[in-house]
């Protein structure tokens, strides 16, 4: 604790003659040079000098050390030291504490210096981005799943929440689920992207849930009722008589659940007119005779 307490009190720049900028290779010439000339076995006389430059040398020449010492110099006379304060540390008289900055640092310098626990800078954790595919249905109504972590530094089980309605290349952020923080520091973000596989049958529309169902073309001017499928199960949907091709329409409450923030999302169903692509004589005479009647110019090809 003794040697420590010097750092206060001594400027081993001054004892090595270099400048506060020196490299770590001027220093160790500087040494080199100074304990050969003051070598007590080639001059005698010289032991006190021999011990104050191994002693600047100790601390200067460790980086570690260096950069705690450095570290004390800054604070001046607030830290009783280099003839700016009273020594042995009782008095200080007006000293300013403001530049002192993270009362951390205090913690890693006093605690190196006194011998105890170094209690170091709290660092926050590192992120970690991943990768996680997801199928439609799942996307839609959300899932509570585990992820296997890999890479170096990250390899473990997570569980995770993907919310309902997520789309395709959605980031989703998990705070504190990354790597953790140094020195008793928060923990990182986990970030999650997601990759929604497509389905055949359906899409997302916002909060909605949307698909297309065919009816004939006679069932569409007569009226009719057809099964569409959900993302649960089969529903029955009722085709008013003279519904156009294109025209949407909406089952309540089949879409994405309800959220804190969302009210539950429909079923949009839009309805396509399937078409004859070829007509028998016959039928090309009833529906030249229905054109007649709905007043239709019908040019024939």
């Amino acid at each position: 604790m003794a040697a420590e307490r010097d750092w206060f009190e001594k400027d081993f720049y001054k004892s090595l003659g270099v400048g506060e900028t020196a490299t770590d290779k001027e220093i160790t010439r500087a040494y080199r040079k100074l304990a050969k000339e003051l070598h007590p076995d080639t001059n005698p006389g010289k032991e006190e000098q021999f011990k104050e430059v191994s002693a600047a040398y100790d601390v200067l020449g460790d980086a570690d050390k260096r950069k705690e010492y450095d570290q004390v110099r800054k604070m001046g006379p607030a830290a009783g030291g280099f003839g700016g304060g009273a020594r042995g540390g009782q008095q200080y008289g007006n000293a300013d504490f403001g530049d002192f900055g993270d009362m951390n640092d205090l913690g890693d310098i006093f605690g190196g210096l006194f011998g105890g626990p170094r209690r170091g800078r709290q660092q926050r954790g590192g992120d970690i981005e991943t990768k996680f595919e997801i199928s439609f249905r799942d996307a839609v109504k959300g899932q509570t799943t585990s992820i296997q972590l890999s890479g170096q530094g990250a390899p473990r089980t997570v569980n995770i929440r993907i919310p309902a309605g997520v789309v395709d290349k959605q980031r989703i952020r998990l705070k504190g689920k990354g790597f953790p923080g140094a020195n008793g520091g928060p923990a990182g973000d986990l970030y999650i992207d997601v990759h929604v596989l497509a389905d055949p049958r359906f899409t997302m529309r916002g909060r909605n849930v949307a698909t297309s169902v065919a009816v004939p073309m006679s069932a569409a001017l007569l009226g009719t009722t057809v099964e569409v499928p959900t993302l649960d199960e089969t529903v029955t949907l009722k085709v008013p008589g003279g519904t156009q091709p294109g025209t949407v329409m909406r089952v309540k409450g089949r879409g994405v659940p309800a959220g804190a923030k969302h009210a539950v999302g429909d079923l949009l169903v839009t309805i396509a007119v399937d078409l004859p692509k070829k007509l028998t004589k016959k039928q090309r005479a009833l529906v030249e005779e229905l054109a007649r009647e709905l007043n239709e110019e019908v040019e024939n090809a």
